[in-house]
């Protein structure tokens, strides 16, 4: 497997104004030190990944990508031969697609595009040949991997590959059956489709991800909202009020259950924001606005900086201007 600490905390630090050897001094490294981690030349001691954590505010998660000595070996093993993948294998490699996640709720998606592509590269590489009872959370490893390599680029706006990655989620998915992988890059298309600022690819991606089989109640009821918010700007006000009605009879049940590890993101308070955009869509200002600053208020300090709700705090500047 790739070793891709030295790319992220490289880029991390790049695009939060940090020079090898201003890194240095605030982490109280030797910069020749830092200098050959971020090279790539010297293995990251854990102290260092903690200290580099801290440093960006990512909450641990450069260094959960760090595999410890045994787990690397593991790795390595399970790359040269897939057919003879362990579950110890697969459970690293979750761990590692977990740190990634994380990285995307502190850090720029530049930062984190150039390896996540590469780890997602070699997940399906071993895929292709991965034999044995483990190959199934092999597939959903890879699956949410693709579909977190199509988010990241759909964040930064290269929008051809990350449709394509999103399809090829769906179809991993599908293979193994897993409802909330396949809503969840659904979800992402949809995303993707208000980007663009297409209201029939909005109402469109999120119908389907909330009508896939297995979805999550709380996966649901996002998906739900934010195809009212598409259906609204269409123009088909009824079809939106019939699918917000139908969202909301789900609030109970999703609030009853943990979210889905594939979005662990969805609580009822994140559903809040789902809520404000679709009375964006529908003309209610008012409780846009209180939605939307309520679901912002509500989620955990970790994700109240991240650059992904940029959206939402746009969305309530609109929505405040307009009521």
């Amino acid at each position: 497997m790739p070793d891709d600490f030295a790319d992220l905390a490289r880029r991390a630090l790049h695009h939060n104004g940090y020079s090898m050897k201003a890194a240095a001094r605030a982490t109280n490294y030797d910069p020749a030190y830092l200098s050959r981690v971020l090279s790539g030349k010297q293995q990251p001691s854990l102290k260092l990944a903690n200290a580099l954590d801290d440093l960006l505010g990512t909450g641990g998660a450069l260094a959960g990508t760090v595999l410890d000595p045994d787990d690397r070996s593991r790795v390595s093993r399970s790359a040269e031969n897939p057919s003879r993948l362990d579950a110890g294998t697969v459970d690293a490699l979750a761990g590692v697609l977990a740190a990634y996640r994380r990285l995307d709720d502190s850090v720029q998606p530049k930062s984190v595009i150039p390896a996540t592509l590469l780890q997602m590269r070699e997940v399906t590489r071993m895929l292709k040949s991965a034999r044995g009872p483990h190959r199934d959370r092999l597939a959903a490893v890879a699956s949410e991997f693709v579909q977190f390599g199509g988010w990241m680029l759909a964040q930064d706006r290269q929008d051809a590959r990350a449709v394509q990655l999103l399809n090829d989620a769906v179809e991993l998915a599908d293979e193994i059956r897993n409802g909330t992988l396949a809503a969840q890059a659904l979800n992402f298309k949809g995303y993707l489709a208000r980007q663009q600022e297409r209201p029939e690819g909005v109402a469109r991606w999120y119908a389907a991800a909330a009508f896939t089989p297995g979805a999550h109640p709380a996966q649901r009821l996002g998906d739900m909202l934010q195809a009212a918010a598409g259906l609204a700007e269409l123009g088909e006000h009824d079809d939106a009020l019939r699918m917000v009605e139908n969202a909301e009879r789900l609030t109970d049940t999703a609030a009853a259950l943990p979210p889905p590890e594939t979005a662990y993101w969805l609580t009822p308070e994140f559903n809040r924001l789902n809520m404000g955009l679709a009375n964006m869509g529908l003309g209610r200002y008012a409780d846009a606005v209180d939605h939307i600053t309520a679901g912002l208020e509500g989620l955990p300090p970790e994700l109240r900086d991240a650059p992904w709700t940029q959206e939402h705090r746009d969305a309530l500047k609109r929505a405040l201007a307009a009521r």
